[in-house]
């Protein structure tokens, strides 16, 4: 232990001892509290100006804060962080991991961390239900895996959304779609069809959900459904947002996603978004479609758009035994719009495809590629260069002329 790791460590335990009758205290007088305990450590101990700065913010955030992890969740720059036990923790920053230098002092203060997110979040995590999805005050989804599950220790993941939500204008910069296809989008989701957006993981489903749901009539009901609450419309007055609950030590049963798209049906909504389609709710989210609820959007993992489809009807087969001919007439009446997205080999996230859900035929549910994503080659820097091609038209055109766009404007 190195002599600054020494003198934070006595510091922290004087005033934790001090602090444990009164916790309520204020931030400004615990931060005087802490610079006059360094004061006096620097009497036996020589520590440099720049030192005691970073000691005194290390000691707050430890004990108000989110001890080591708090730096990094209030850097902007940071995408991940993935804490694999107490001495060990990865950043993404810039696309790229980076080990992180710091670590927690003891694996119990790693669980007290994660017991006040997961609290924060009304929910509960231990050895009996080791698993648990939370979520930050500032919208960040946070995963926690505790033993015996996780055999190194407790394994917490943060995925950190921009403070400043994405929109279309960032993703046009950025060069993850064309002005083309924002444009069609816009006109398709206006017009009330429902679509369906795929990706691997760290694709920017989230984001580009987020961003899609920017063109929604500002005058609609919208009802959200999410395991942890993390989408961020803006713009909409009407606007419901619920959100699942594990079960819990006072024997509350769980609220799943089924449960909410259920109850979702009798509070009137124009639209439904559910975050993320993962199991058997996928069942009521393809009936919902079917069922009047145009203009609906949703996300699911997948390899390439005809993957989701194959996905879904998996999904769908875990919740209810049903002729597969007849689940794939379900998506195939439900679904209008598959938006794929992906990460390329130089981190880049990009829309890859756009295809169309055109019918069932012959027990086949049948698609026609409207866009696709086409390398060019590489630019100076190693950025993959490309572009959106257009492959064919829209064929179902009537939810376009049902909205009042014209000829023209298709």
């Amino acid at each position: 232990m190195t002599q600054y790791e020494e003198i934070k460590n006595k510091v922290q335990n004087r005033l934790f001892e001090k602090l444990r009758y009164s916790m309520e205290t204020e931030d400004e007088e615990i931060l005087e509290m802490i610079r006059e305990e360094i004061l006096s450590e620097g009497k036996d101990s020589y520590i440099p100006h720049t030192k005691k700065e970073k000691l005194c913010s290390e000691i707050y955030y430890a004990i108000r804060k989110l001890d080591v992890l708090q730096e990094l969740i209030e850097d902007t720059a940071i995408t991940e962080i993935m804490v694999n036990g107490p001495d060990s923790i990865f950043i993404e920053k810039g696309g790229g991991l980076i080990r992180y230098e710091n670590h927690f002092s003891s694996a119990e203060k790693l669980e007290d961390i994660i017991q006040q997110i997961v609290a924060a979040s009304n929910r509960v995590v231990n050895e009996s239900s080791p698993i648990v999805d939370a979520r930050l005050e500032n919208g960040s989804r946070v995963n926690v895996v505790l033993a015996p599950v996780a055999l190194n220790g407790p394994i917490l993941t943060i995925r950190r959304f921009p403070d400043k939500p994405i929109g279309v204008e960032d993703l046009l910069v950025m060069g993850s779609v064309s002005r083309e296809v924002v444009a069609f989008l816009e006109k398709l989701v206006i017009a009330g069809y429902n679509i369906f957006i795929s990706g691997g993981t760290g694709s920017g489903k989230t984001t580009f959900l987020n961003v899609l749901s920017e063109f929604i009539p500002k005058t609609e009901r919208i009802i959200t459904i999410e395991d942890s609450a993390e989408l961020q419309i803006r713009g909409i007055d009407n606007l419901v947002r619920l959100e699942t609950r594990n079960a819990n030590m006072e024997d509350c049963r769980p609220i799943t996603i089924r449960d909410l798209i259920k109850t979702s049906l009798r509070m009137r909504p124009d639209r439904i978004i559910v975050g993320e389609v993962r199991s058997a709710e996928a069942i009521d989210m393809i009936q919902a479609l079917n069922t009047g609820h145009d203009g609906s959007l949703s996300t699911g993992h997948a390899n390439s758009a005809r993957d989701m489809l194959y996905r879904l009807e998996t999904m769908i087969l875990m919740g209810m035994e049903m002729p597969l001919s007849a689940v794939r007439r379900q998506i195939a009446g439900g679904i209008d719009i598959i938006v794929h997205l992906g990460r390329l080999r130089d981190k880049s996230r990009k829309v890859l495809e756009i295809v169309e859900v055109t019918g069932f035929q012959d027990g086949e549910i049948e698609v026609e590629p409207l866009y696709r994503f086409e390398e060019t080659g590489t630019d100076e820097n190693g950025n993959i260069t490309g572009e959106l091609r257009k492959k064919k038209s829209l064929q179902h055109l009537d939810k376009l002329l049902a909205a009042g766009f014209s000829g023209k404007e298709i």
